[in-house]
Order: structure tokens, then C-alpha cells, then sequence
């Protein structure tokens, strides 16, 4: 996702003020009282509490139970007044940069129909003269019930003054105008790039319109870039979206070194008010970010680069995830390899000769095995607790699941995307090979960790609807009732590990953040209800009051500047 905005833009105005919400008070001894809480142990299991001592270095001292005798003496007391106090939430797997750009951008997210978006298309050009790309994301060709992808001369309809790019919900495809074509000099002699395809008009050469995989670099090259005050206010409405859904981690996958250096002008500012574990985009970010080895962790352990993100193959929606037998809808294609087996190997090696984690985006069943062909060869060489990571690891054949087991291997999933997903997965993969998709349960027997997330922006960053997802396997509607391939549910206390201690383990942060206990940072949210009683549907609709990151208030509903 990019994005160019005039120096003089309102919303560039407002950075300032934006990084201002972020400042806090000097540390001191604080002393949370009178909470209906909860924390996780490092197994898993509840842990119930009424109150929490947090030391001057923003790290907990004690964790109270009913009972306990209170010290006689704090620098600073709040009465919790009975509400729920619970750990701040980790997302596993988001995009921060591209979360603040495509808020900033236009959102087709919601649109139902061509027709809507085309509508929503028209308006938000006619409201932007001054932009000289119209850019945005998040249209899915799955949800308008329109069979096939839109076309080039479906945006001209509405914009042909000046190029559109349009990235799809998943991120694994984009939709540009003749325009767009044109500036890129795609024609009907242009040949995609290994990984990626380009759609065509009929029987003839002439590009369609979308572009897959790696194929969007061919529009995406030309495309203004942001400057570094874009990012600098796409972070800040990053960390205020995150924050509001009281998420107080994230892990962000695929970190390029325009992003780090945004998030370190934020911490150099005092500003950083969210954890970020970072993962490069790619070895050669890794090695211009972090050099020879993972960075220390930065400004209170907030920020670190810990490891990479390889992309093995593409997402279902745009049918570029590598699969072992061909589409069920579509019996010409098998999805788009990014890396062939050694190239994949050899770049895993890279990262992890230098001790960076690795984690690899693998969607379908083939692409997974041989993520995990790649894992067990490797793990003879790279000794030691490496923590391997499979992104998504959406559809695994039933006969790889048990292998998640083996090496330490993380499966980093997100629940919404079963729910989004479940009509256009049938659809893909046909009824047989349903039983290896989205396999959370399973992935937990056979010895797998479980890292929860949302893939924030295909997904809003909502762990709340994540969590009631992962419980009963429905949308918000309760459909399908009963559940979609129930028995792949996990327990309300497993899900709340998967975002909590799972999401900390998986990025070797579980001695520093992830559960409420002496020695780790007091990070934590009150909410106004307690998600281990009530019902998946009250579950959704939780509240965040105030959001803490070690030891200090970083975000409160009442004082909000978003809604």
C-alpha cells in the first residue's frame, strides 16, 4: 500500500497532536485495586486476582488475590471499582504500516457490490483532486457475488482522469485502470514475473485489469511512495487503532526499513506507545535493520527486530495459494509458487545462520508441506529453540498436521479468517479437502503452538471477534449454525493463550510481556465485561476502558480521539 499526501493535508497537521495523546506521567509505585481480574500462567491456565502492584520501572511487583494484605503506602492508587482487569491482548500477525495507510486511504471494505464500490470509488475521487494516484484497498470480488475479478474499464467507468490502484482485501492482488496500466507500461506484451500472473481480456493478451502476487509490482513500482511524515501519521492512527481494541503487542510481519526508522522516530519522540515485535520483509531488510544479528530490544521493550517474513505462495481469494491437487472451481490452476524449494531453503539458512527467527507465509496445503520439508531439513543444521513459524498455515493436508508438531514449530493463525473465508474456501477446495482447513484444534494435538491474530488490514485488528471466532467457528451472525467443521474449536482459556502467552512465546518475548506476573511489564486493559462468563455474541461486542502498556495509561474511551 501507498500513499502521497499534500504537505498542507489536515490529517498531516494533526500528527502532531496525535503523538502528544501518547505522552504520560513519570513512573511511579502504583497500586491497582479492587479489579474483578485475571491473568494466564505460563501453562495456560486461569489465574484469578483483585489487584496489581506495579513497581517505577512499569514492571509488575505483585499480583494480588482476595485477601492479600495491600502495602501502606503507594505513589499513585486507582480504584478498578469492580471492573474486569485481564492482560493486554498480541496480535500475531499484522501489517502496521499498511493499517495507518489504508485508514488514511480509501476503504472499499465494506462495499457489497461493484456497483457500491464504483459509487464509493467516484466520491472519494471527486472529494481528492489534488491526489494524483486514487489509492486504496480492500475490495473482494468473493463478497459482491461477482464470479470473476472487476476489470480495468469497470474503474475507467467511474475515474480515467488519473491512475488507480487498488489493492484486494487480502493484499494478494490489485485492480488498476487504464490509466494505471498505462503508466506502469503494462500491455498485452508484458510478460508476469515468476509468482504472478497477469488477467487478461478473453482469449487475448490484453491485461485485464487485476494483476496477482508478484505480478502487482509491475503497477506497484510507479506508484508515489510515502514520504516519511505519511508514515509518521499512518503510525500514529495505527497505535490508536490497535490500542482502542486493546491490543497492547504486536507482531508486525514484513517490516521494511522505512517503517522501522518510522517506528524508531516515534520511540526517539516518546511516543511508541504500543510493543512491536518486528519481522523484516525479507534478508536484505533484515540485514540493512537489524545488521549480523537480531536487535536489542528498544525503548523499554518496545521494539525490536527479531526475525523475517518469506512469502512462499499467494492468498485462496486470488487462487495463488500453492496447492497439491488443482482448484475445485478452477481446474487449471494449482496457485503460484514465489520461491521454488531451494530458494525458500536458502533463505530460511540466511536467517537463521545469523540467529533470526523465520517465519513463512504458507496458505495452501502444498506450500505448507514443503514449509515443513524445509523446517525438519533444516533443523538438523540450525540446532537450538529457533521457533520456526508458518504464517496462516491455512490449509494443511491431514497427513502433514501431525509434523506441526516436530521442531518447535508455530502455527501463527488467524480465526476471523475461517469465518470470512468458509463459502469462498468451499468453493476453492471442494469438500474433501475441507478437514486440513483452518485445523486450529489440531494444530494443538499434534504438539503445534498456536499464535492468534487478525492479518490486520485484510482483517480489522479486532482480537474480540477473533476470540469468539476461534470459540464456535461463526461469523457474527452465528452462521453456520453448530459451527463451521466444529471440531476444529478451541476452549475460551486456549484462545485467550493464543493472544496472550501463545502470541508472546511465538516472538521469544514471554519473559518480558504476555501475562501478568512479578518481573514482566505491566501491561493490561480494562474491560466491561468478563470474556471467560459471558456468551460469543457479548463476547464481540467487549469495550475496551483503558488500555496500560508498562505500567502507564496509554489510551482511555473517555478521552479517545476516534471513535
Amino acid at each position: 500500500m501507498t500513499i502521497s499526501l499534500p504537505r498542507n493535508h489536515p490529517i498531516i497537521l494533526a500528527t502532531s497532536l496525535l503523538i502528544a495523546a501518547g505522552s504520560a506521567p513519570a513512573l511511579a509505585d502504583t497500586l491497582i485495586d479492587h479489579v474483578d481480574g485475571f491473568t494466564l500462567t505460563e501453562d495456560g491456565k486461569v489465574e484469578r486476582l483483585d489487584g496489581l502492584l506495579i513497581g517505577n520501572d512499569g514492571k509488575v511487583l505483585r499480583v494480588l488475590h482476595r485477601g492479600d494484605k495491600r502495602p501502606a503506602r503507594v505513589d499513585y492508587l486507582l480504584d478498578g471499582k469492580g471492573r474486569v482487569l485481564m492482560p493486554g491482548l498480541i496480535d500475531a500477525h499484522v501489517h502496521v504500516m499498511e493499517v495507518g495507510l489504508g485508514a488514511l486511504t480509501l476503504d472499499l471494505s465494506t462495499t457489497r457490490s461493484l456497483a457500491e464500490a464504483q459509487e464509493k470509488i467516484a466520491a472519494y475521487a471527486a472529494a481528492h483532486p489534488d491526489h494524483p494516484w486514487i489509492l486504496g484497498r480492500g475490495w473482494n470480488q468473493e463478497v459482491w457475488g461477482l464470479g470473476r475479478f472487476p476489470t480495468a474499464a469497470e474503474l475507467d467507468a467511474v475515474v480515467k482522469d488519473r491512475p488507480v490502484w487498488l489493492s484486494r482485501a487480502d493484499g494478494h492482488a490489485g485492480w488498476a485502470n487504464s490509466a494505471a496500466l498505462a503508466a506502469a507500461g503494462v500491455s498485452a506484451a508484458t510478460q508476469p514475473p515468476v509468482g504472478g500472473r497477469i488477467e487478461r481480456v478473453g482469449a487475448t493478451q490484453q491485461p485485464a485489469g487485476v494483476l496477482v502476487d508478484a505480478a502487482q509490482e509491475l503497477v506497484g513500482r510507479v506508484v508515489p511512495q510515502p514520504r516519511p511524515e505519511d508514515r509518521d501519521l499512518a503510525f500514529a492512527k495505527a497505535q490508536e487503532l490497535f490500542l482502542k481494541r486493546g491490543l497492547t503487542a504486536v507482531a508486525d510481519m514484513g517490516t521494511s526499513i522505512e517503517d522501522w526508522q518510522a517506528f524508531r522516530r516515534s520511540g526517539d519522540l516518546g511516543a511508541l506507545r504500543i510493543r512491536i515485535m518486528a519481522y523484516a520483509a525479507g534478508t536484505e531488510a533484515m540485514t540493512l535493520i537489524a545488521g549480523s544479528q537480531p536487535s536489542h530490544w528498544l525503548y523499554d521493550d518496545k521494539l525490536r527486530l527479531g526475525g523475517v517474513k518469506l512469502y512462499l505462495d499467494g492468498a485462496l481469494g486470488s487462487r495463488g495459494a500453492l496447492l497439491k491437487a488443482p482448484y475445485a472451481d478452477a481446474p487449471g490452476q494449482s496457485g503460484l509458487p514465489l520461491l521454488n524449494e531451494a530458494q525458500l531453503r536458502n533463505l530460511m539458512s540466511r536467517a537463521a545462520l545469523d540467529k533470526f527467527q523465520v517465519a513463512v507465509h504458507a496458505i495452501g496445503d502444498k506450500a505448507n508441506a514443503r514449509v515443513l520439508d524445509a523446517i525438519a531439513e533444516l533443523s538438523e543444521t540450525y540446532k537450538g529453540d529457533r521457533r520456526w513459524r508458518i504464517e496462516h498455515a491455512q490449509v494443511i493436508d491431514p497427513v502433514d498436521l501431525p509434523r506441526l508438531g516436530q521442531h518447535g514449530t508455530i502455527a501463527s493463525m488467524q480465526p476471523v479468517h475461517q469465518t470470512s473465508d468458509r463459502l469462498m474456501a468451499e468453493a476453492r477446495l471442494g469438500p474433501a479437502r475441507l478437514n486440513g482447513a483452518y485445523a486450529w484444534a489440531s494444530a494443538l494435538k499434534a504438539g503445534g503452538r498456536l499464535a492468534f491474530g487478525s492479518d490486520a488490514p485484510v482483517e480489522l485488528p479486532d482480537p474480540w471477534a477473533g476470540l469468539a471466532a476461534a470459540i464456535t467457528r461463526q461469523d457474527e451472525n452465528g452462521q453456520p449454525y453448530g459451527g463451521w467443521q466444529p471440531q476444529e474449536r478451541v476452549t475460551r482459556e486456549d484462545a485467550l493463550a493464543a493472544y496472550t502467552t501463545g502470541a508472546a512465546y511465538a516472538g521469544f518475548a514471554e519473559t518480558r510481556f504476555g501475562r501478568l506476573a512479578p518481573g514482566l511489564r505491566a501491561d493490561f486493559i480494562l474491560v466491561d465485561r468478563d470474556p471467560l462468563m459471558v456468551s460469543s455474541s457479548e463476547l464481540r461486542a467487549t469495550r475496551v476502558l483503558e488500555t496500560w502498556v508498562g505500567g502507564q495509561k496509554v489510551w482511555s474511551a473517555e478521552t479517545a480521539s476516534t471513535p
